[in-house]
């Protein structure tokens, strides 16, 4: 019985986990914010790219 609530206790794993959901919730909002924005970046990224590039 010990044995079985030191495992309920237990919290090495948990720092991972926590950084795991964090990283998924992050990449959520990029895949979103691209999604929503994605032209207006695409225009925006070669409209500096002519600039850069035209001289």
């Amino acid at each position: 019985m010990n044995k079985f609530i030191k495992f309920l206790k237990e919290e090495e794993g948990q720092g991972m986990t926590e950084y795991g959901l964090i990283l998924g919730v992050i990449a959520i909002g990029a895949i979103a914010a691209f999604t929503l924005f994605g032209d207006s970046l695409i225009e925006k990224i070669n409209e500096v790219a002519e600039t850069v590039f035209s001289n």
